[in-house]
């Protein structure tokens, strides 16, 4: 260990939050559960449910939150405003007189303290960590002057990473905003029925975890819960199986097709996503990749459709729903009814012309969209092998001279 630094237990650095906010000050921005913490560290998304009444846990700026369900999500976040969580969410408050909070949030973020919460879970099917050992945890602390100076190095990437993230919104905004405006103000249109511009479709596969003689083919297998995560550049969870020849060979993915969710579960949410496929995006994977179940894969009929189609579907989404073509199970699980879908829908095929206007000015788009993706990647990577470093001493901050 480096000189100065000393080891702590966390229950030593940082306590449990136990106050109350009630109910009426929550909104979907604000309240916190496991459902809308995203895995791998990913942040937050807004809540679909709200409590109606009664009083919630309450957090504030400079909190740390981790879902106590399932530690190997590793669901954390760093809160950055006032609002409240769920039962199933931890609140940790840094103790400042001994440790930076954001150098608490970085410590608590490694694999090994969700491996930590992990081993001492109990419980099988839905595995919860035992809020009693999770403050025997081990820390590392330097002095504050050298937290604060790890945690600068380590903010410099999650900033980076979160400007692209916001600019990748903007991107997804502005492209669907130029389709929307060129489809509903355009007269050089051919009603078609939707399936007419498809060439090739066809369900996902799963494959195999292991590799076999029947099994042989590698590839990895984009799900729904991938569909908005991609752009964003996490890559990492994607699972990676074997295929039959067969399956691979009509299912593999290549620039300009598209993936269709057609199961969401029990809500609409899942149900009718749609991720374009580029060769940005194709190229940060070392294998083939194909859909998984539960999704289709549709080619159009010639490449240029690619971007038109792809927006018409996120377009359609949005004013419709995604009711038109919904089929309930006996489980009330929710599905598309992808056939009917392709044969009754109705689409305003473009002229060449305005095909071409419209390509023009979404493809770089979406182009730029996929390197940010790329470079947040690399950045994420970057931080994760500094990370347990840093943390443990192993390179000598004090030597390094920030500017930022």
């Amino acid at each position: 260990m480096m000189k100065g630094w000393k080891e702590y237990s966390l229950g030593d650095v940082a306590f449990y939050i136990n106050e109350k906010i009630d109910a009426k000050f929550l909104n979907k921005a604000n309240y916190i559960s496991s459902d809308n913490m995203l895995p791998e560290k990913g942040e937050i998304t807004l809540s679909d449910y709200l409590p109606k009444s009664g009083k919630v846990s309450k957090y504030a700026p400079k909190d740390i939150l981790v879902s106590n369900i399932r530690p190997y999500f590793k669901k954390i976040w760093y809160a950055k405003k006032i609002g409240g969580c769920s039962n199933d969410v931890i609140v940790f408050r840094a103790k400042s007189d001994l440790i930076d909070s954001t150098f608490l949030y970085y410590n608590i973020s490694r694999n090994e303290f969700f491996d930590f919460m992990m081993a001492g879970a109990n419980g099988t099917k839905m595995p919860r960590g035992n809020k009693k050992a999770i403050p025997t945890f081990k820390i590392n602390l330097p002095p504050l002057p050298t937290q604060r100076k790890i945690s600068k190095i380590l903010s410099a990437y999650d900033d980076l990473i979160e400007n692209n993230l916001k600019r990748i919104k903007l991107l997804e905004e502005m492209a669907q905003n130029e389709f929307n405006e060129w489809y509903s103000n355009n007269n050089d249109f051919e009603e078609v029925n939707l399936g007419s511009i498809i060439g090739h479709e066809i369900g996902g596969g799963w494959g195999a975890e292991e590799q076999s003689e029947e099994f042989s083919e590698p590839a990895y297998v984009i799900r729904g819960t991938d569909i908005d995560e991609l752009p964003k550049g996490k890559i990492e969870k994607v699972p990676f199986r074997y295929h039959k020849k067969s399956n691979l060979s009509s299912r593999k993915l290549q620039d300009g097709d598209i993936i269709f969710e057609v199961s969401g579960g029990s809500s609409y949410e899942g149900v009718a996503k749609t991720l374009l496929i580029t060769d940005e995006l194709l190229k940060q994977f070392d294998n083939d990749v194909m859909p998984a179940s539960f999704c289709k894969l549709a080619r159009p009929i010639e490449r240029k459709y690619s971007s038109f189609l792809f927006l018409f579907w996120r377009f359609l989404r949005k004013i419709k729903g995604t009711e038109v073509f919904e089929i309930r199970s006996a489980s009330n699980i929710v599905n598309y009814n992808w056939t009917a879908f392709l044969k009754f829908q109705k689409i305003n095929k473009p002229s060449e012309t305005e095909l071409k206007k419209l390509n023009n000015k979404v493809e770089p788009i979406h182009k730029h969209i996929y390197n940010l993706g790329n470079k947040n990647q690399r950045l994420r990577e970057a931080r994760d092998i500094l990370l347990p470093r840093l943390m443990t001493g192993m390179i000598d901050v004090d030597k390094i001279k920030l500017n930022f």
